[in-house]
């Protein structure tokens, strides 16, 4: 069983890692030939691409500058650490033993748009680059164009080494989008989350997000091998509605808002 998450804007670079333990990408000359193309880019053009304020659109410029190889605990840190968005708060990957990361390192995986598919231990250095950005690049109009079929063949590639391949999908639209999801050869659960607000059950995206993290959390600390087992998932107050899923889209819901 393997699982998929995005990425964050929101970076953490300051605080240091929980663990020793670290690998590195596996796509660091596809990432070289993006960095190389987004050097190229004023600090306007990075604010009008990313629709970012002039502030936001200086710091990625100099991000973009300072890119370099080879990456080492000194000058990167593990992706799994390094992101900080409402994800990873779910996550909580700083409480990690050494045994869950080991897990996560076998079965968790990042969507990137500079790195394409991330192990949680990965090193990666300081960037803001979202797989919808429409940054035309050598290899298409966009990044989705730009991975092309490399996710998909990778994930498989993992997948056909489980004993049952199932994908747990926790990404977003946006970045599941640079998955070929019907090329996958592996059973796709989607878990969505719900919580009760103003006399229904709806998707609140802070929420959601979170719920991601903590489900990721949920499998990653328990170990968990088979997706029924997701079922009795129970963290915050969340609980499996078979009612509300659909196929394999899974429903938790929750009555109460945090």
């Amino acid at each position: 069983m393997k699982i998929v998450i995005s990425p964050a804007k929101t970076l953490d670079f300051e605080t240091a890692p929980v663990t020793e333990q670290f690998s590195q990408p596996d796509w660091l000359d596809d990432s070289q030939l993006l960095i190389n193309e987004l050097k190229h880019l004023s600090q306007a053009d990075i604010a009008t691409l990313m629709k970012l304020s002039d502030k936001l659109a200086a710091l990625n410029m100099a991000r973009f500058g300072s890119w370099s190889r080879p990456f080492t605990q000194d000058n990167a840190k593990q992706a799994l650490l390094a992101f900080k968005g409402d994800v990873y708060t779910g996550l909580a990957a700083e409480t990690f033993s050494e045994q869950d990361f080991v897990f996560a390192q076998q079965h968790l995986r990042i969507l990137s748009g500079l790195y394409g598919l991330l192990k949680p231990l990965d090193l990666i250095q300081p960037y803001r680059l979202e797989m919808g950005t429409k940054f035309a690049n050598q290899r298409g109009k966009d990044l989705y164009q730009f991975w092309g079929n490399k996710l998909t063949a990778a994930l498989n590639q993992e997948l056909a080494e489980q004993p049952e391949p199932v994908l747990i999908n926790l990404a977003s639209n946006e970045y599941f989008k640079a998955v070929k999801a019907k090329e996958l050869q592996a059973r796709i659960i989607t878990p969505v989350f719900k919580d009760w607000k103003n006399g229904q059950y709806k998707m609140i995206s802070f929420y959601a997000k979170k719920a991601r993290g903590l489900m990721s959390a949920y499998i990653i600390k328990n170990q968990l091998t088979g997706p029924e087992q997701l079922k009795q998932f129970d963290l915050d107050g969340y609980y499996f509605s078979e009612e509300q899923s659909k196929g394999d889209q899974w429903c938790f819901l929750r009555d109460h808002e945090e």
